[in-house]
């Protein structure tokens, strides 16, 4: 899972104001459902305790329409502390429920499960003349407008055009020896990008000699649209369906893996047992410890919304709040364990999985793949 949404509010220090809202739908009195909202959720977290100048941020943010304009999205999620939105970001959908939380750090628990791994694609349209490169489905991208999909230039072009890296084969060449260079350009592209997968769209002749020319394993991350091409006018929505297909089986994939990986006991690389770990106490000492690789969370697990105690730094975490108190936090607070566990392990570069699938989650809804040692948290 791309955790760059969350570094905003990762390592600063709270309390918080966590708010999950539905977005008015663009009728004649949205802009009043609207601001009832705003003044709901705002007299709630001042019910929980939230200070005035948090509310008065919040009630704010609440006010002013979505970027993309009213009615883009039906769900947003915002996160404020000192007087100040620090993040406000839009929901894929209307939040399970809606709800307002004012606490020590933020709920941030139910974004990531509504976001899920959120992988991204290298779409490559081609032809014998060369091809277009882009980036498909990472949040914050910019959007296109194009059936709701996010794409951005890849690193190291100008940000004017979604597709502004191109790569262009001679006439004096054969395709053969084109299609070689073409199928050199993907790679170097998806090496540079960070993509999970590489979408290859144009006609099928020069599709499939691409394909076969990519190195392993990079031809089994690699799947080819039948639509569409690299012409004017030839996007379609039938090749928008085939990327969401790509990005949705590669995420079920994914976590399939981590949880069979978790399940064994394999650390990372697939190394020998046992480099997992399960309960609370286990967990939180190996997220001290930042011992964590994989963090798995399950949305409905017995221990998610479990107590556990916290300190102003993402790493000072204990089951009891005397351990805090030792450790020489002077005002420990409590918090629900899912969330506690993620800023944790996000602030020391850990990866987190969703697993929604109650077969494959850990026992309790939370569970761990550990690093072989111990590191220190990134600067």
């Amino acid at each position: 899972m791309r955790l760059s949404l969350l570094q905003p509010v990762i390592n600063r220090p709270g309390p918080w104001a966590s708010v999950y809202a539905t977005v008015p739908l663009s009728t004649e009195d949205a802009a009043k459902q609207q601001e009832l909202m705003a003044s709901a959720t705002t007299a709630q977290l001042f019910a929980l305790g939230a200070d005035e100048a948090t509310c008065g941020a919040v009630h704010e943010a609440l006010l002013m329409p979505q970027e993309g304009g009213r009615g883009a999205h039906t769900g947003r999620v915002l996160f404020a502390a000192h007087g100040e939105t620090v993040l406000d970001t839009p929901l894929p959908g209307p939040p399970a429920t809606p709800f307002a939380a004012w606490g020590p750090v933020p709920r941030v628990t139910p974004l990531l499960a509504a976001i899920g791994d959120d992988p991204v694609c290298l779409v490559v349209r081609l032809d014998r003349t060369g091809a277009d490169f882009a980036l498909v489905g990472e949040r914050g991208a910019e959007s296109t407008g194009r059936g709701g999909r996010a794409v951005r230039p890849l690193p190291g072009t100008s940000s004017g055009d979604p597709s502004e890296r191109h790569f262009r084969t001679t006439t004096e060449n054969t395709w053969e020896h084109n299609a070689g260079d073409l199928a050199g350009a993907v790679r170097e592209a998806f090496e540079r990008s960070g993509a999970e997968a590489v979408v290859l769209v144009g006609e099928a002749r020069e599709r499939h000699l691409v394909h076969e020319k990519l190195p392993e394993p990079l031809r089994a991350l690699t799947y080819e649209s039948a639509h569409g091409g690299r012409a004017p006018g030839a996007e379609s929505a039938l090749v928008d369906r085939d990327i969401a297909q790509v990005r949705a089986d590669w995420e079920r994939e994914h976590i399939a893996q981590v949880a069979d990986r978790f399940r064994t006991g394999a650390g990372p690389g697939n190394e020998s047992a046992p480099h997992a770990a399960a309960g609370i106490p286990a967990l939180i000492e190996a997220a001290r410890e930042h011992r964590i690789d994989t963090l798995l969370v399950s949305p409905h697990g017995a221990d998610i919304a479990r107590q556990v105690w916290v300190g102003t730094d993402a790493d000072q975490l204990a089951v009891r709040g005397t351990e805090l108190t030792y450790l020489g936090e002077e005002h420990p607070a409590v918090a629900r364990a899912d969330d506690a566990l993620v800023r944790s392990a996000a602030a020391t570069g850990a990866d987190i999985v969703v697993v929604r699938d109650p077969d494959r989650a850990p026992t309790g809804g939370l569970g761990a793949i550990l690093r072989g040692t111990v590191e220190a948290a990134p600067e």
